[in-house]
């Protein structure tokens, strides 16, 4: 007896339209689908009229899942994988089994379709001969920064997924460690409500503050460290070079005058000036030491 084949499938993001005729074909004739969520799957099967058997599959029950699956596979039956939306194993559980299943030389055949932040990248406006994907920022503000930090000198594009409560902190975390480079903001794709916003950081940042209703599944694009766009400035002019200490330190007294302390000050006016909140500081010790000369 030959052993059945996991297909890896990837379903609509949104539109449904989106879906090949090799992926339907394929649900259509499988013994078995795999999903992270049942309910979800059906509605996508019942749409087109497919009435395959359906399992859940999904973080909290992967290992055990992937035993059964590869257990089925080997016994000849035919298995798809599919997640709530998108391709499988991207930001997505399916690694187990597709793993599992190879490691037991049982046929995996990818059946290619929809991937969010592809679909976010074509269309940012931002280079995409290189680009790094990497899935969700920390939620945690520390954490986040640090990842951003560690990130901040890769040249290509970098894109994550983000959630639409967290899309105005992270703005602002990626404004305040990369500079005020160029990006997008891509949500609800292939959907009724589907939005690109594109502009420097600062922008996006204002566009996305806190207190805005944003819904939706987001992707967030930056342009790379040496990308050949360049960086702009809070008004969204280009910049060849940094603001001076000059303007930081008049902007930094400004705000201070208005109201806030002296930490809060520099750091809305590093951001105003597309500059990171770091390099900010040493301009202005900079300065001072200057002064006390």
């Amino acid at each position: 007896m030959s052993a059945g084949t996991l297909y890896i499938v990837a379903t609509p993001i949104g539109n449904l339209e989106d879906i090949t005729h090799r992926a339907l074909r394929v649900l259509r004739e499988v013994d078995l689908v795999a999903c992270e969520d049942t309910r979800h799957t059906r509605v996508l099967l019942n749409h087109f009229g497919i009435k395959t058997k359906t399992i859940s599959y999904h973080e909290h029950n992967e290992r055990e899942r992937a035993a059964e699956i590869c257990t089925l596979l080997a016994s000849g039956k035919h298995v798809a994988l599919v997640s709530d939306a998108g391709t499988p194993l991207i930001n997505d559980p399916g690694f187990r089994v597709a793993n599992a299943a190879i490691e037991q030389e049982l046929p995996v055949v990818p059946i290619p379709g929809p991937t969010a932040f592809v679909s976010a990248l074509i269309a940012s406006g931002l280079p995409s001969d290189e680009f790094y994907f990497a899935g969700f920022l920390p939620a945690r503000a520390n954490a986040r920064r640090g990842k951003l930090e560690e990130l901040s000198v890769i040249p290509a594009t970098m894109i994550f997924y983000e959630t639409p409560h967290r899309i105005s902190a992270t703005l602002n975390d990626a404004l305040e460690t990369l500079g005020n480079r160029r990006a997008a903001v891509a949500r609800e794709l292939t959907k009724i409500h589907e939005e690109i916003a594109r502009g420097s950081l600062s922008t996006l940042a204002r566009r996305f503050e806190a207190g805005t209703r944003a819904r939706g599944e987001i992707v967030l694009i930056i342009n790379g460290a040496s990308a050949d766009e360049p960086s702009v400035t809070a008004t969204g002019e280009a910049a060849g070079t940094q603001p001076s200490s000059q303007s930081l330190i008049e902007r930094v007294s400004e705000l201070e005058r208005a109201g806030l302390d002296a930490k809060a000050a520099l750091k809305k006016a590093a951001r105003e000036l597309g500059m990171k909140r770091a390099e900010a500081y040493r301009l202005i010790v900079a300065q001072k030491n200057r002064r006390n000369k």
